[in-house]
């Protein structure tokens, strides 16, 4: 931790973009709260042109999207661009912080603050790198762009309107290195390459005009057990969904790709158990099947219910409304239209019919293609960076609008960064190791060389 800590003050163009990284950090640009995301945009162009960048800032939608481009001079130069976003989780009072989360704090080897992480400290990172490239090199060996957006946290609202719109600027790139990865519980660089998608929406039942005496309990049905048993019919116990044609449009994972899940996946049963105090049994536990179901194959979850009185003491009463908000995890070859009409079908095949679903917001699952030729060469170049070796992953179990970014510009993606198990994205205290950051700039900096 010393020696990272020195290397770190002793670097003027390392300090220098940790000056803009807390700067960055500052700026509250949470997309869900309609907050900071001008302000933040307008920053980072400011950065990337001192930096010699071209740089476009479309502001056609809620979120600025930003389009910077540092070009060689190389007539035949490849393209390499970068993925990142701007905008953040929020950090209210339900979640603790040792200090305050806009505050980059920087101490016992770690880098703490909102965004460090996710996605903030990865801009910078790679910013550092083209700088630190260019210190010794006349010019770059291989073009390279940024495209960030504002609103990862909440869907990527209007990506695909800013996309459509860019795409010829962006399509023929080698590889696009995506918003972040981690180092793994056993010291390894994670390369990554897909996203599951996700479905999200609200569901809703009126029972009655009022709240009813509950006397009545037993002869009128209410709308907190309407909607319990509505959702209940949609999954089985071993967390199976129940609906029909939703598991026909998969693309199954290959043998390929379950090896690689089995090799390098640090999921286990009994960490997860650990790490999360469970108090309730896994839904599945066996090994393979765990490993297959996060991996490659949907899930249907309740973030929240919302039913009845909830205060102090005792109401006597049948609740004339509830309401839940509901997401299904996708895989790709899943659209999130079509499994919404699907949910409804058989909510209405079950008998449910009086619950009132709401679209809130989807997007697809993707897979890359880990042997593409940029692809291999990333996980070649990190070979270098990682001591304890490479895990190689054709998808992660999080979320990410990757499935648009392909789409739009039919380039190979892979995900690597600064993260680790613990850097705590969306929680209080996210952090990052100053060893891992620092790796990043110099493999990213590794990584423009190999163009040469």
């Amino acid at each position: 931790m010393q020696e990272a800590r020195q290397r770190l003050e002793s670097d003027p163009l390392v300090q220098h973009y940790i000056q803009v990284l807390k700067k960055l950090i500052a700026y509250k640009s949470i997309f869900a709260q309609e907050t900071g995301l001008t302000e933040t945009a307008h920053y980072l162009k400011g950065i990337f042109q001192a930096a010699g960048a071209q740089v476009i800032l479309d502001t056609s939608y809620r979120a600025p999207f930003l389009v910077a481009k540092f070009m060689s001079k190389k007539a035949d130069a490849k393209s390499l661009i970068f993925y990142n976003h701007y905008d953040v989780q929020p950090a209210d009072e339900d979640q603790i912080w040792t200090t305050e989360p806009f505050d980059l704090d920087i101490r016992d080897g770690f880098m703490y603050g909102r965004g460090v992480d996710d996605d903030k400290g990865h801009i910078t990172a790679r910013l550092t790198a083209i700088q630190k490239y260019l210190e010794h090199q006349a010019e770059l060996p291989v073009n390279i762009l940024f495209i960030i957006e504002g609103a990862e946290e909440s869907a990527s609202v209007d990506l695909e309107k800013y996309l459509a719109k860019y795409q010829d600027k962006l399509r023929g790139a080698d590889l696009l290195v995506w918003e972040q990865g981690i180092f793994n519980k056993d010291g390894q660089m994670e390369i990554s390459g897909g996203t599951k998608g996700i479905l999200t929406f609200d569901a809703f039942v009126k029972s009655a005009d009022v709240d009813i005496h509950s006397k009545f309990g037993g002869i009128i049905d209410s709308s907190s057990w309407y909607l319990i048993n509505a959702l209940s019919s949609l999954r089985d116990q071993s967390g199976k969904i129940l609906v029909e044609g939703i598991y026909e449009d998969i693309f199954p994972a290959s043998e390929h790709e379950m090896d690689l899940v089995r090799k390098y996946a640090q999921v286990e049963q009994d960490d997860l158990e650990k790490i999360y105090d469970l108090q309730l049994p896994l839904l599945t536990k066996r090994q393979d099947e765990l490993l297959r179901t996060l991996f490659f194959e949907p899930s249907l979850s309740i973030q929240g219910i919302k039913t009845g009185y909830q205060g102090q003491g005792v109401k006597t009463i049948l609740p004339a409304e509830a309401s839940a908000k509901l997401e299904v995890r996708l895989v790709p070859g899943m659209h999130p239209q079509k499994v919404f009409q699907q949910i409804q079908a058989q909510l209405i095949r079950n008998g449910f019919e009086k619950v009132d679903l709401v679209y809130t917001l989807g997007e697809e699952g993707y897979r890359s293609d880990m042997t593409a030729p940029g692809i291999l060469k990333v996980i070649d170049i990190a070979e270098n960076f990682s001591d304890n070796g490479v895990a190689v992953l054709p998808t992660t179990a999080g979320t990410g609008p990757m499935h648009q970014v392909f789409h739009a510009l039919q380039v190979p993606i892979a995900a690597f960064g600064i993260g680790h198990p613990n850097s705590r994205d969306h929680g209080g205290d996210e952090n990052v190791k100053v060893t891992d950051y620092l790796t990043h700039i110099e493999m990213i900096e590794e990584l423009i060389r190999s163009y040469e």
